[in-house]
């Protein structure tokens, strides 16, 4: 009976070593997803996220696109370190908003952001687009420099299991309202029904940066 509690004893060090280390690889592979400069969920690791809830089917969704406006702007007026310093707190403003509406947000890259969350209602988006832009739109102080940000944000809800939707058509339908946001220089845009109201070309908006024969708005 020692024996068997001498070995059983001897083998915890053992067992607590690959416990460590699973954690910290558990650690570095989340790290691997998050987005380096703002610690937001990278294009990937979003859309896991993001069809998981869409495929739960239990809630309504809404799903949410930004575009920083005037980004290139910052960038050759005042720098990459200052265009990196308004990518940052945008993440962090987008985090906190996350926090509160229970939403997961990734940023697809440059200046282009994602995210979805539960909405109960029309009354309800509403309520959380006007709390995400009115974040977003709050200046970034650095190297001296007072930055005045803003963002075009298109959503669209759905109930996923009325509107057999995919999270790609939703991404789609909410590029379309970010760019009539863009367009009429609104904060944001939501859509009134479930159509396109933009041709597709290879699968993307016409006239998004990629694409053949159309104009992309400024940015």
């Amino acid at each position: 009976m020692s024996e068997l509690l001498t070995a059983a004893v001897s083998g915890v060090p053992m067992a607590a070593g690959w416990s460590l280390h699973a954690l910290r690889l558990r650690r570095r592979v989340e790290a691997a997803r998050r987005d380096p400069l703002t610690g937001l969920w990278t294009r990937d690791a979003f859309t896991e996220r993001a069809e998981h809830r869409v495929l739960a089917r239990f809630r309504p969704v809404a799903v949410y696109l930004v575009d920083l406006n005037r980004f290139k702007e910052i960038n050759d007026t005042h720098g990459h370190a200052a265009g990196d310093a308004v990518i940052r707190a945008t993440g962090e403003r987008l985090a906190a908003w996350a926090d509160y509406c229970s939403a997961v947000v990734g940023r697809l890259g440059g200046d282009e952001f994602a995210a979805i969350a539960w909405a109960y209602s029309d009354d309800h988006l509403n309520e959380t687009l006007h709390l995400l832009s009115e974040a977003l739109e709050q200046p970034v102080e650095t190297a001296g420099h007072v930055l005045e940000v803003s963002a075009s944000i298109g959503a669209v809800r759905a109930h996923p299991r009325s509107e057999q939707v995919e999270l790609s058509e939703l991404l789609r339908l909410a590029d379309e309202q970010m760019y009539r946001a863009k367009r009429c220089e609104a904060p944001w845009s939501n859509a009134l029904s479930l159509e396109k109201e933009c041709g597709t070309v290879r699968g993307r908006r016409a006239g998004r940066a990629g694409t053949h024969g159309g104009t992309e708005a400024a940015a």
